[in-house]
């Protein structure tokens, strides 16, 4: 095994191109801008609204991503598990953290290649008015951090199953719980016996909630430290799951 990051780039860019290997990639892409683009010109009525921002295409951002990031996280470890090649991985003179990480950063990197490839709408708007375009480089930011959390929390569930279905079933049940807890609906479940402390620290695990504050232009540490300590969290249980499935 090697010491610090030295085989990450390796194991990165191994992963990024086995993205492109299949047409699971090219599909992914298609797939989310055709939605990306129906939602915001159908259901957001970007045209009718006459202002000139791109509130109408992130708003549908976090239902996109809880079924679409979950479907590329899906596959990261259970595939791997399921066709043996994770063991031949963690043979390799790399650390299960190192593993873990560029695992991670590929499937968010390409993520991060689908949004940036919605840029023609940023160019439409700014065409057709004079918007504000540092709130939309924040909504951007809010947008790919949001991905990163749920493909960190897919990345981890992927890592306890062969099977990639149930990795995706478990994976939306996960996020969508992420992405309502600072919901009423949710939030009056507990208020009858937790404490309020409680219930403000349930509300404040909303995606929704740090989510709309950056995509309003608002870039506040917190919600930035928000999505690492989420990221975070989630990475480190995928690397615990790792190394219990690779001593059994």
């Amino acid at each position: 095994m090697t010491g610090g990051f030295a085989s990450l780039p390796v194991i990165l860019k191994r992963e990024l191109t086995s993205y492109f290997a299949t047409p699971v990639a090219y599909v992914f892409i298609v797939i989310f801008l055709v939605m990306a683009g129906a939602f915001t010109f159908y259901l957001g009525n970007f045209y009718e609204r006459e202002i000139a921002d791109l509130q109408p295409f992130f708003q549908f951002h976090p239902w996109l991503y809880l079924f679409l990031v979950p479907a590329i996280g899906m596959r990261l470890w259970a595939e791997e598990r399921k066709s043996g090649t994770v063991e031949l991985l963690l043979t390799l003179p790399v650390t299960v953290t190192e593993a873990v990480v560029a695992k991670f950063l590929a499937a968010w990197l390409f993520v991060g290649l689908a949004l940036a490839l919605t840029f023609p709408i940023w160019i439409t708007v700014n065409v057709l008015g004079d918007p504000d375009n540092g709130v939309i480089v924040a909504g951007y930011l809010g947008s790919w951090l949001m991905a990163g959390g749920f493909l960190a929390i897919s990345a981890c569930i992927s890592a306890l199953t062969r099977n990639q279905v149930v990795a995706f079933i478990i994976s939306v049940v996960v996020c969508f719980g992420f992405l309502f807890s600072g919901l009423p609906m949710v939030l009056d479940i507990f208020r009858g016996w937790l404490p309020q402390t409680a219930v403000d620290a349930v509300a404040n695990l909303s995606f929704l909630g740090h989510f709309n504050s950056i995509s309003r232009g608002v870039v506040d540490l917190r919600d930035l430290v928000y999505f690492a300590l989420v990221i975070g969290f989630w990475l480190t249980a995928n690397r615990i799951l790792v190394e219990i499935k690779k001593a059994q």
